[in-house]
C-alpha cells in the first residue's frame, strides 16, 4: 500500500542555487513536508546560479523545466513578458509578510511569486576598531580621516566595491538620484546621482578608499584588521575569518540630504514557471514554504532573513544581531528594479565609477557618457524584413555550392576514389559525425542567429542588419572600444605581439636546450613545459592576483627596489602589457616544444659542413637552421595566431576589458554583447560570424604564403 501511494504521489522538482547553511535549510524545509504530505513529494536540486538563469529559458519552453523555481524578483519582468512563468491566485494575507517583500512581486496587475527572504546591503563593522558605527557620512568621512591620520599607510576605515553599481546604488538613493525615472527610463546623469558619485570621488581624491577596491580586497582588509568597516550583504558572514569579532548595522544617513543610504533589496522568492504539471500541488507547497513553519527553519538553520512577519516573533530570530540589522536595513531600501531597461545600466554605470576613481575624469562627466551610452543601447529594435528573399538566395548558393563540389569530385575522379576506399571512410565517419554535430551544426545555428533580433525571448528577422550595425560602427564611434574597428584593431595588436614573443622566445629556449653539453638539461625542458600544462584560467587568475595593486607580487616587487606601485588596470597600456605577460607565459612552450622537435630532424652534418667552410655560429642559425625550421613553425604559427586570437580566457581574467572595456578582443567583446549588455544575442552571434571570416581568410592567406 505504501508503495502504492508513492507511485501515485505527484512529484514536484525545485530548483535553486543554494549552498552552504542555505542549501541546509532548504533541504531541512523539503524534508519536513514530504513527511507530512504523502500526496505531494518535492525533489529540490542545486543548480549553478551562474548558468541558471540561461537554463531555465532553454529548458521551461520545451517542457522540461522545474515545477517550482526560488530566485530573485528581478527576473520578473523578463520572465514574466516571454511566458515563462505563471501568475500566483493574489490572496497572499495582507500581513502575513513584511513590508516592502511583496510588492516587488506584482507586475501588471499580477502575484508572481511568493516571497522568501530578501537580501540587501548593510555597514559590517569590526567591534575591536569601531565602537559605535557611525550615523552620518559626516561621522563616517571624519572617523575615515582620523584612521588615515593616525594608522599606518595601509589602513582605511572603509572598503567596499567602491567601483560596482550594485554597491554604490546606497550613495546614489541616499543623495536622492534614481536608477530610473517614474517613466521608467535610466536616469543616471541626475543631479542626485552626479552628488553620489562625487561624494565618492572625494573620497578616493582624500584616499579615505582603498585603490583598486574590489570585493576581494575588501574581505582581506577587513579580515586582516587594516578596514574597519566594509559594505556588503548577508553573504559576507561566511568570508569573515573566524576570530574577528564583527557586529552589522544600517547603512549611516547621508548629511547632505537628510536621507538614509538606501542599498537595493532583492526579494527571494518561489516562483511557478509556465507548464508545470501540477500547478495546483505547486502552488500549496510555495505557500507553505513561504509560511511561518519553514520560515523559521530557514532562519535558524540557513541564518536567512526571511519574509514572514511571524516567523520575527521567535525569540532566537529577533535577538539574531545579524537578521535585525538586516530587518532594521529593509526599512531604508529600494527595491531592484525589473523593468529590462536595468539591464543596460550596470555596465556603463561601472566605467562611470571606475573613470572617476582612478581620476580619469570627474563625476557629471562620467555619468553623461554612461547616460548616452544607455540611451544608444536602448534605441528602439530594428525593423523585421521578409525572410523569404534570404531564404531563397541562400538555397541557391547552396545549390551551386553542391553542384561545384560534385563537379570537382566528377573531374578528379573523386567519387570512384571514394567508392574505392569505402572502408576508410567508414572508420572515418564517427569521428565525421561527431563534427557534424559539435562543430558544423552549432556554426550553422550561430550563423542563422545573427540575421535575428532577440528581446525576452521572442526572435525577430532582420536580415544583415547586424552586420551593418557593426560594421558601419552604429554603436560607438570608431575610437571608442564599443566599436567593432577598435576591438579589430587591438585584437590584430594583441595577436601578432603575443605570437611573436611566443616565436621568439620558444625558439631562442629550444636552441639553449639543444645543447648537449647543458647540464639538467630534462629537467629545464619540464620545468619549462608547466606554464603550458596548468589550465589556462588558473594561470590567468594567478597572474591577476600578481597584477593587484596592494596585494601583487609585481608591485612588491616595485617596491623593494624604491619604486612607486602601478595601477595595471588602470591604463591602457599597463593592462594590455599585463594581458600580454600572463599570455606569454602560457604559450611560449608550446612554440619551444615543436621548435625542440623540429630542431632533432635537422641532420647536424649540414652544420658541421657549414662550420667548415667557416660560418660564423649566428650565420649558420640564420642561413642553416632557421631556413629548416620554417616548414615546421608556419603551421605552428597559424595555430598559436588562432588561439591567441580568441584566447578569451586571458583577457577576461587578468584585465577583464579595462580600462573601459580598451583591451578587450573581439571574443570577449562578442561575449560581452551577449550576456552582460542585454542579451543581444544576435548582434554577438553577427560578431562571431566576423571573426569566423578574419580567421579563414587569415588561414588562407597564410596557406598562399606558406605554397608561394
Amino acid at each position: 500500500m505504501i508503495a502504492a501511494s508513492l507511485a501515485l504521489a505527484t512529484q514536484l522538482v525545485l530548483w535553486h542555487s543554494y549552498r552552504a547553511d542555505e542549501e541546509k535549510a532548504l533541504e531541512a524545509c523539503v524534508a519536513a513536508w514530504n513527511r507530512a504530505h504523502a500526496d505531494v513529494q518535492v525533489e529540490a536540486l542545486a543548480q549553478p546560479y551562474d548558468g541558471f538563469a540561461s537554463k531555465l529559458e532553454a529548458a521551461i519552453p520545451r517542457g522540461n523545466g522545474p515545477d517550482l523555481v526560488i530566485f530573485g524578483h528581478s527576473a520578473i519582468g523578463d520572465w514574466a513578458r516571454a511566458g515563462l512563468i505563471a501568475p500566483f491566485d493574489d490572496t497572499l494575507p495582507a500581513d502575513a509578510f513584511l513590508d516592502g517583500t511583496v510588492a516587488p512581486l506584482r507586475a501588471g496587475g499580477k502575484l508572481w511569486g511568493v516571497p522568501l527572504a530578501f537580501k540587501s546591503l548593510a555597514l559590517f563593522y569590526r567591534k575591536d576598531l569601531v565602537a559605535t558605527p557611525p550615523a552620518t557620512t559626516d561621522e563616517l568621512v571624519a572617523f575615515a580621516r582620523k584612521t588615515r591620520a593616525t594608522e599606518p599607510p595601509g589602513h582605511y576605515a572603509l572598503a567596499y566595491e567602491a567601483g560596482a553599481s550594485f554597491y554604490h546604488a546606497p550613495w546614489l538613493h541616499g543623495f536622492g538620484g534614481r536608477l530610473l525615472d517614474d517613466a521608467g527610463r535610466p536616469a543616471l546623469d541626475s543631479p542626485g546621482a552626479v552628488a553620489s558619485v562625487a561624494f565618492v570621488e572625494a573620497l578616493a581624491a582624500e584616499e579615505l578608499l582603498p585603490p583598486e577596491s574590489t570585493g576581494v580586497v575588501a574581505t582581506q582588509l577587513f579580515n586582516d584588521g587594516r578596514a574597519a568597516m566594509t559594505i556588503n550583504g548577508p553573504w559576507f558572514v561566511g568570508e569573515i575569518a573566524p576570530g574577528v569579532p564583527f557586529g552589522v548595522a544600517p547603512l549611516p544617513r547621508v548629511s547632505a540630504t537628510g536621507r538614509p543610504a538606501a542599498p537595493l533589496v532583492e526579494i527571494e522568492a518561489i516562483l511557478m514557471p509556465a507548464h508545470g504539471h501540477d500547478p495546483r500541488a505547486a502552488d500549496l507547497f510555495a505557500r507553505w514554504l513561504a509560511g511561518p513553519e519553514a520560515a523559521k527553519l530557514r532562519a535558524r538553520i540557513g541564518r536567512q532573513t526571511v519574509a514572514a512577519r511571524a516567523a520575527w516573533d521567535d525569540p532566537q530570530i529577533a535577538r539574531d544581531p545579524i537578521l535585525s540589522a538586516f530587518r532594521a536595513q529593509l526599512a531604508a531600501t529600494v527595491p531592484m528594479p525589473s523593468s529590462p531597461a536595468i539591464r543596460q545600466i550596470w555596465e556603463p554605470l561601472n566605467q562611470a565609477l571606475r573613470k572617476v576613481l582612478r581620476g580619469a575624469t570627474d563625476a557629471k562627466s562620467a555619468l553623461a557618457d554612461a547616460q548616452k551610452r544607455v540611451n544608444e543601447a536602448l534605441r528602439p529594435p530594428p525593423p523585421p524584413v521578409p525572410g523569404a528573399p534570404y531564404a531563397v538566395g541562400f538555397g541557391l548558393v547552396a545549390i551551386a555550392l553542391a553542384a561545384w563540389t560534385m563537379s570537382r569530385a566528377r573531374k578528379g575522379g573523386g567519387v570512384a576514389a571514394m567508392r574505392a576506399q569505402s572502408a576508410a571512410y567508414a572508420y572515418l565517419a564517427p569521428a565525421a559525425v561527431a563534427m557534424v554535430v559539435l562543430v558544423f551544426v552549432p556554426f550553422a545555428v550561430g550563423a542563422g542567429m545573427s540575421l535575428y533580433w532577440h528581446d525576452a525571448g521572442r526572435w525577430t528577422f532582420i536580415g544583415l542588419h547586424n552586420f551593418a550595425d557593426i560594421l558601419a560602427s552604429h554603436d560607438a564611434p570608431i575610437t571608442d572600444p564599443l566599436s567593432f574597428w577598435f576591438t579589430l584593431a587591438v585584437t590584430a595588436l594583441w595577436t601578432v605581439t603575443n605570437v611573436a614573443l611566443h616565436v621568439i622566445i620558444g625558439v631562442t629556449l629550444a636552441l639553449l636546450l639543444r645543447d648537449p653539453f647543458l647540464k639538467l638539461r630534462g629537467v629545464y625542458r619540464v620545468l619549462l613545459i608547466v606554464p603550458w600544462a596548468v589550465p589556462n584560467y588558473i594561470t590567468a587568475l594567478i597572474w591577476r592576483g600578481m597584477f593587484q595593486r596592494q596585494f601583487g607580487a609585481i608591485n612588491g616587487l616595485l617596491a623593494l627596489v624604491g619604486l612607486h606601485p602601478i595601477s595595471w588596470f588602470s591604463r591602457f597600456w599597463t593592462a594590455f602589457s599585463a594581458n600580454v605577460a600572463t599570455n606569454v607565459w602560457l604559450g611560449f612552450p608550446f612554440m619551444m616544444v615543436v621548435t625542440l622537435g623540429a630542431l632533432s630532424q635537422i641532420p647536424k652534418e649540414l652544420e658541421e659542413a657549414a662550420a667548415l667552410d667557416g660560418a660564423t655560429r649566428l650565420q649558420r642559425l640564420r642561413h642553416v637552421v632557421l631556413p629548416l625550421l620554417k616548414p615546421a613553425l608556419l603551421p605552428s604559427v597559424l595555430l598559436g595566431a588562432v588561439w591567441t586570437f580568441n584566447m578569451f580566457n586571458v583577457v577576461f581574467l587578468v584585465s577583464g576589458g579595462e580600462p573601459d572595456g580598451a583591451t578587450d578582443i573581439l571574443v570577449s567583446q562578442a561575449y560581452r554583447w551577449a550576456f552582460t549588455r542585454g542579451h543581444r544575442y544576435g548582434y554577438a552571434a553577427a560578431y562571431a560570424v566576423l571573426i569566423f571570416a578574419i580567421l579563414a581568410a587569415q588561414t588562407m592567406f597564410a596557406k598562399k604564403e606558406e605554397t608561394a
